[in-house]
């Protein structure tokens, strides 16, 4: 049927120039805001701009969210499926169209046990996959003797609780090397715009901490003007927050307005980690565990081996606007803060 050959034919040529000028169409001629997981979105299911200009989003100020445009991709397809003759449904290119844009779902037996996130978790989720998305991750590694910290610290620890009614953790040791870094470069302490034409740069140093929740989920509670603490000062900060985040007595002000994140990794035993960045942070530092190992000491006497406790240091930041160079100096800067702790300083 050389009518019905020449029909289909045209159809899949007019469904390839649609698919190609949907490619092209920048999201972000758009006097409204949409975010890169909405953009994406509506490329992949063919939505031009007009149409998204039209779309009633029930976020803040009248946004348009992600189960926004899923309803109306849903309700969408429903239409053109009902508009469409029936003959049509069983196009070869409609069939194609559906395959295309069909997401597979996970095979689940009987014996399986299904799970409904908490809210908290699919926040995170989100969260997590909104950062990947936004930000150009980049990570350097660098690995740190923390010998004279382990030292003093055990030589200290029962006197500091003694004094000052505190634990002495190594935590509130590093965000003070962190807080202190973050000063020499504070083109680290900044954030990016929403259209990702402007840097903004802070003024205050906040220091996220993340910390864990009794349900397993992370928080990051914010120590804020972090450098203007002195090592008890940090220490009372580090474990307030931990400890009414482990009893679900945070206030809201407690995890906003934090400009870097430090997260400790090692807590897990992981030597290293590679963490997703805390939007609209530009940095985040994952802290290794310390271990003791076999290293190279050098003297005027020679080199020897000896026993010394070390750690690796992760930094993830945006290589948007955060280069290889400023990324890789300011985790050497904490570095060098932590190794050149004074091993006789005063509590």
């Amino acid at each position: 049927q050389p009518e019905t050959a020449k029909e289909i034919e045209e159809t899949v040529e007019t469904a390839k120039q649609t698919a190609s000028a949907g490619e092209e169409v920048n999201y972000s001629d758009s006097d409204k805001f949409y975010s890169p997981l909405v953009k994406n979105i509506a490329k992949e299911e063919g939505i031009s701009l007009e149409e998204l200009d039209r779309l009633e989003g029930t976020g803040k100020d009248g946004r348009v969210t992600k189960n926004d445009i899923l309803k109306y991709v849903e309700n969408r397809g429903s239409a053109s499926q009902q508009a469409a003759p029936a003959k049509s449904q069983s196009r070869p290119d409609k069939a194609m169209e559906k395959t295309v844009s069909s997401k597979p779902e996970p095979v689940v037996s009987g014996e399986d046990e299904i799970i409904e996130m908490s809210r908290m978790g699919k926040m995170i989720a989100h969260h997590m996959v909104e950062s990947v998305q936004k930000s150009a991750h980049v990570q350097s590694f660098i690995e740190v003797d923390v010998t004279n910290i382990w030292n003093w610290r055990n030589k200290n620890k029962n006197e500091f609780q003694k004094k000052e009614g505190e634990k002495l953790t190594f935590t509130p040791i590093f965000m003070e090397a962190v807080a202190k870094a973050i000063r020499d470069f504070p083109m680290i302490n900044i954030s990016v715009s929403e259209d990702a034409t402007k840097v903004i740069k802070k003024k205050n140093i906040n220091l996220g901490m993340a910390a864990a929740l009794p349900d397993g989920n992370l928080i990051v509670p914010v120590i804020k003007n972090a450098d203007r603490l002195n090592l008890v000062g940090m220490a009372k900060a580090v474990n307030d927050l931990a400890d009414r985040a482990r009893n679900n007595k945070l206030k809201p002000d407690d995890i906003q307005g934090g400009t870097y994140t430090v997260t400790n990794v090692g807590t897990f035993g992981s030597i290293m980690g590679t963490p997703i960045i805390n939007q609209p942070q530009v940095g985040i530092l994952a802290l290794g565990a310390i271990r003791k190992v076999p290293a190279v000491i050098e003297t005027p006497d020679g080199d020897f081996i000896g026993i010394r406790y070390k750690m690796f240091l992760s930094h993830s930041y945006d290589h948007r606007v955060v280069n290889g160079a400023l990324g890789g100096q300011f985790v050497q800067r904490v570095a060098q803060y932590l190794e050149s702790f004074d091993k006789e300083r005063e509590i």
